[in-house]
């Protein structure tokens, strides 16, 4: 058996990967996202992205971690309860980036990282270009609509 078809059992899931678009996905089930890091360093994974939308309604925010893994793409979404999730830049720096990204554009709060001031405008609020309920007269797309774009 290779490394990947091992995995879940290694991560305590009982499931198996389900294939969708050329990634291979996988529920954490209760691993953290720092267990999960810790777990795909070991394997020698390469972190390549995560994936940040906001749920319809009022079911909040979903984080889908990728990895690399002998050149398979993994990934591994997590749903946010409130606006919060560990950070794993003390484990894997090639988070920084799009943890702060996340952070500016949906508001999420990276649980044990600083952060340096807004880098998208000076003055903005934490996800006022991302999130639904961040912008009053945003379209629910997020994007601006078509008498917007004409002016």
């Amino acid at each position: 058996m290779t490394l990947i078809e091992t995995l879940p059992k290694k991560l305590g899931s009982a499931d198996q990967w389900t294939e969708k678009g050329g990634v291979h996905w996988l529920d954490p089930g209760q691993l953290s996202v720092r267990e999960l890091c810790m777990e795909m360093i070991a394997c020698k994974a390469r972190f390549v992205t995560i994936t940040a939308y906001q749920l319809p309604g009022a079911e909040g925010l979903r984080l889908e971690y990728h990895w690399d893994l002998d050149g398979q793409l993994l990934g591994f979404p997590f749903q946010l309860q409130g606006n919060t999730i560990e950070s794993i830049y003390d484990l894997c720096e090639a988070v920084d980036w799009i943890e702060r990204e996340i952070h500016e554009g949906f508001a999420v709060d990276f649980i044990g990282r600083a952060y340096e001031p807004l880098l998208l405008r000076e003055g903005d609020k934490l996800g006022v270009n991302l999130r639904e309920a961040g912008a009053p007269n945003k379209p629910a797309s997020g994007l601006p609509g078509q008498e917007e774009v004409k002016k």
